[in-house]
């Protein structure tokens, strides 16, 4: 579209945005430093852990009012609870202030220094992420210290996390936030608070802040540079989540056409709800399976009211994160894993086994890993703590005795690893036995997460029953690329054409082998994406439930079989991007759905 000058981001959300900017600075930057009386250290201390307990009741309550979100969205909240309850900072915090008697704010932020100092050094990829999650947190409690909030008194709760913006004197448009960075409790503060939509200067799009912007309907462009430098409060402003465009003060023409823009796609929001319960099947007849990515029991009640097919990937790591080194016992993995199938009523659940390291340790787990990214993380792990995986595995089998249960290895490579896995499923299941429990064979799959697995996948295809491909990780680990860096985001390609060989030879070989084959990553849910995956043979999509309804009416729209010689065009093409851009928009592909996919960092 033609129109004024635009600033660049990456399309995290989308959607069209059109309101008065709010400008969100962080609090870091204008932290006050002052030292206390000898008196006044103890009251200091209350006043800190007055500010980290409102800090953990505002998350708790959020936490509470998103059943029906994204399961990622919940995870990521606990992931910001667990660093708000951490005893070693609390206990750091309390101690700069009684030895160096320096406010709490202080305190906060030279510990907040010094641990993401530590972890730029460590220069691995889950460490940075979770130092973006550490400066969240932070900024959250340095906004309650600096704004002087008080405990609940009244038993209504603290203030909202983003107390003290407000809309320009004057005006009644609709608000976008515009801040450095913003952390999920912020993002669903602000859809509570009905802001039309957000812009950062950082993040990346499979980044925290574009999948709780997804979860939770806002528009959204991040990795916008010096946005705030550019933008003032008040100024008008457009938004495109779906180009990653931003448009500063812009002319009433150009409005006016995004206004028009903006309206079609409430529109076309509306009418996919109808498509709920349509089978997926392409014009030519293909039926496709859309299945839903879930992180808790709970969350099968999304992804039936999305109308998924089943459960393509059920996340088990809620159950070993921050237990303070108390692992779950069989009884209780057995309850939540009972309750995701039950809640399924006979639709298939596959359950991956705990994807324990890398971006989700363990507490207590041994942290000396240079790149904790290629260490000791999922089945290596499992197969390094052969009690514990048997622990999993038997409340997994016991857990088929209630409905349709499949196992996913994460991160498997090798053949050694194949034949141990197999060996603790069928000891688990002897296990069982000898208690009595006639527990059936489940269908066991791998998932394809590394070049090296999707290159082997012949052999996987003679031991295991199904193959998922990660696409996250096989991106990431095929181009080296750290998909949590803003800076490196454009040359985080799903469609390079290294990335799509692996993909179509993945499929080809599950196929011509007769067993099912599912991508579980990003890439399904995408609908730019759809008809080429189906051209390529995939007739199984799993994804985060709220994906369902824009995939779905790609699939309706498709004939796989014309799909199956421009797939093939395209993975062997100079320029795939570009091509595939083409090819959606002349097959009646929606341009709502269709957002530039780029390679070789253009």
């Amino acid at each position: 579209m033609s129109g004024p000058p635009f600033l660049a981001g990456l399309p995290a959300a989308p959607g069209v945005a059109i309101g008065r900017a709010v400008c969100l600075a962080p609090h870091r930057a204008a932290v006050p430093r002052y030292l206390l009386a000898p008196g006044q250290v103890d009251a200091e201390i209350l006043r800190w852990s007055t500010a980290r307990e409102a800090a953990v009741r505002d998350l708790q309550r959020l936490r509470a009012g998103i059943d029906d979100a994204s399961s990622e969205l919940a995870a990521l909240l606990e992931v910001h609870l667990l660093l708000l309850q951490d005893a070693v900072a609390d206990a750091a915090i309390r101690e700069h202030i009684q030895q160096h008697r320096h406010n709490a704010e202080w305190a906060l932020l030279a510990r907040t220094e010094e641990a993401t100092r530590e972890l730029d050094a460590a220069e691995d990829a889950y460490l940075r992420e979770r130092k973006a999650d550490l400066e969240q947190v932070s900024e959250h409690l340095l906004r309650i210290l600096m704004s002087a909030r008080l405990p609940d008194a009244d038993g209504r709760g603290p203030a909202p996390v983003l107390a003290g913006l407000a809309p320009p004197a004057g005006t009644r448009d609709e608000l976008i936030v515009v801040a450095h960075d913003l952390s999920p409790a912020d993002l669903l503060q602000l859809k509570k608070d009905g802001f039309a939509g957000c812009v950062t200067e950082v993040g990346g799009i499979t980044g925290h802040t574009a999948i709780v912007a997804r979860s939770v309907g806002i528009p959204a462009v991040v990795g916008v540079r010096a946005v705030r430098a550019v933008v003032q409060p008040g100024d008008l402003l457009v938004l495109d989540g779906q180009a990653g465009r931003v448009w500063v003060r812009p002319g009433a023409a150009h409005v006016a056409s995004y206004r028009r823009k903006q309206q079609r796609w409430q529109s076309d929001r509306q009418s996919l709800l109808q498509l709920k319960d349509t089978p997926a099947r392409t014009v030519d007849g293909h039926a496709v399976d859309l299945l839903a990515n879930v992180e808790q029991p709970l969350d099968s009640d999304a992804a039936r009211a999305a109308g998924a097919a089943g459960i393509g990937l059920f996340r088990t790591e809620f159950l070993f994160m921050g237990r303070a080194g108390r692992l779950p016992g069989e009884d209780e993995q057995f309850a939540a894993y009972q309750q995701a199938v039950l809640a399924m009523d006979g639709a298939p659940v596959t359950i991956r086994s705990a994807d324990i390291g890398a971006d989700k340790p363990l507490d207590g787990m041994d942290g000396s890993s240079q790149n904790p990214a290629l260490g000791l993380r999922a089945i290596r792990w499992s197969l390094s703590e052969p009690e514990i995986f048997l622990t999993q595995l038997r409340a997994i089998l016991r857990a088929a005795l209630d409905g349709d249960v499949r196992l996913l290895v994460p991160m498997i490579t090798h053949a050694s690893q194949i034949r141990e896995t197999l060996a603790l499923v069928a000891r688990a299941r002897r296990q069982l036995q000898a208690r009595g429990l006639d527990v059936p064979s489940i269908p066991v799959g791998a998932m394809i997460e590394v070049p090296a697995a999707a290159l082997t996948a012949p052999v996987f295809l003679r031991h295991f029953d199904f193959l998922s491909i990660g696409t996250n990780d096989l991106i990431q680990y095929t181009l080296a690329v750290d998909r949590t860096d803003a800076s490196l985001a454009t040359l985080y390609d799903p469609l390079h054409p290294a990335v799509l060989g692996l993909l179509a030879q993945t499929i080809a070989a599950a196929n011509a082998a007769g067993k099912e084959v599912s991508v579980c990553g990003e890439m399904a849910g995408n609908p730019r994406f759809t008809r080429l995956l189906l051209g390529l043979g995939l007739r199984s999509f799993s994804m985060e439930p709220g994906q369902i309804p824009r995939v779905k009416r790609e699939i309706l729209q498709a004939s796989a079989a014309a799909w199956a010689d421009r797939a093939r065009r395209v993975v062997h093409h100079d320029d795939p991007a570009g091509l595939l851009r083409a090819l959606n928009q002349g097959s009646g592909a929606r341009a709502s759905d269709i957002a530039p996919c780029t390679y070789g960092g253009q």
